[in-house]
């Protein structure tokens, strides 16, 4: 969702970055009863260096929720993290997002309307008698409108250190299911709990019945939505065998975004906390080359200068639309707040974040 950021003006712009730091210093101390920053991951460091929370987006946004003493949550993320933030806000918190541009573009490969086109479509061809025969599941980077029809059709949503649990829940409870946005955390769960390939097909966007055909569909256990994280996309095969042929006791650890071809051929994949973690508890002169954003692969570079770290692709694999969120965003956020106006609040109406709510919940019931 593209939303329409305001412009900052010259004043901001002709800021130099030590003195845009020091304001923003300034403003915290001044603001810090009022006001939680949050930050994913992936932000730069001139921003995530301000963070009282960090963390992965539902990490965040449920640490968040446990805090209700602060009136303003400004997540430095992007749209769909800000969401989940509001729905799980106490009454009279306000989500704000530095810069308004800061979306998801695999968040917005599925939209509501066209899932609801295709749950339609296999109905009409008889795939499933009910919309209840297809269990739908979705990745928490996903629309709070997407959560909602997931709630409502009693589904779920995951994240990509429980996808796998809960993809299991969802094949006990129906005979099908409906996996989006992201088809590779979709195939690499179905394949870690031994779910045969022929049984999962790929629903391409815009075709008629996915592009399938009827027996495929039938014979099908999971439906995946072919939307795709364009960071994660960059990591091949190749960088794999590259780094085996220099440095034969390198460890590869990747995302399980990325594709499945590079997930087969990886020593471990896992969430954000799980590289994370695998690099802390690794000993002295470990070596890893890690597929995922580059910003928290540079991070844990100086956070542990006693071992060997790389990105796994050789050029740098930045989520830009993160990148939108700048200091100079944050500043002028806090500016206006010391002003007492507030901008770019993210708001998810109540009906929706309601329904969106339930799937978030049946998640937390599974884990």
């Amino acid at each position: 969702m593209l939303l329409q950021q305001q412009d900052l003006g010259a004043e901001y712009y002709s800021l130099q970055p030590q003195e845009i730091e020091e304001r923003i210093r300034l403003r915290i101390t001044e603001l810090r009863d009022d006001i939680l920053i949050l930050c994913h991951h992936y932000q730069s460091q001139s921003l995530f260096q301000f963070a009282d929370l960090s963390g992965d987006s539902l990490k965040l946004a449920r640490e968040a929720s446990g805090i209700s003493d602060r009136e303003f949550l400004i997540f430095c993320g992007v749209h769909f993290m800000a969401e989940s933030a509001d729905i799980l806000a106490h009454k009279g918190q306000k989500v704000l997002l530095p810069h308004l541009h800061a979306g998801c573009p695999m968040a917005d490969m599925a939209t509501v309307g066209a899932v609801e086109q295709a749950y339609k479509e296999l109905l009409a061809a008889g795939i499933m008698s009910a919309e209840t025969d297809m269990v739908p599941v979705t990745y928490v980077n996903s629309s709070a409108a997407i959560k909602a029809f997931v709630g409502e059709r009693e589904g779920s949503v995951c994240t990509s250190s429980n996808g796998e649990k809960v993809l299991k829940w969802a094949m006990e409870k129906g005979e099908k299911v409906f996996f989006f946005p992201d088809e590779h955390l979709g195939r690499n769960s179905a394949s870690a709990l031994g779910i045969p390939d022929e049984q999962v097909l790929l629903w391409h966007r815009g075709e008629r019945l996915g592009g399938n055909s009827l027996e495929a569909l039938n014979n099908a256990r999971i439906l995946l939505w072919d939307g795709y994280c364009e960071v994660h996309m960059r990591f091949l095969p190749d960088h794999i065998r590259q780094w085996r042929l220099r440095e034969p006791d390198i460890r590869i650890i990747i995302h399980p975004e990325c594709p499945h071809d590079v997930l087969t051929l990886a020593d471990h994949y896992g969430s954000t906390e799980a590289i994370i973690s695998a690099v802390q508890d690794s000993p002295a002169g470990s070596k890893w080359a890690i597929g995922t954003e580059v910003n928290l692969v540079e991070r844990l570079q100086r956070q542990h200068p006693d071992k060997e770290i790389h990105l796994l692709a050789p050029s740098s694999c930045q989520c830009t639309t993160m990148d939108c969120n700048q200091p100079v965003n944050l500043l002028w956020l806090l500016d206006n707040l010391a002003d007492g106006r507030v901008f770019n609040q993210i708001t998810v109406e109540p009906a929706i974040a309601a329904s969106a709510a339930r799937s978030l919940e049946q998640m937390l019931a599974i884990s």
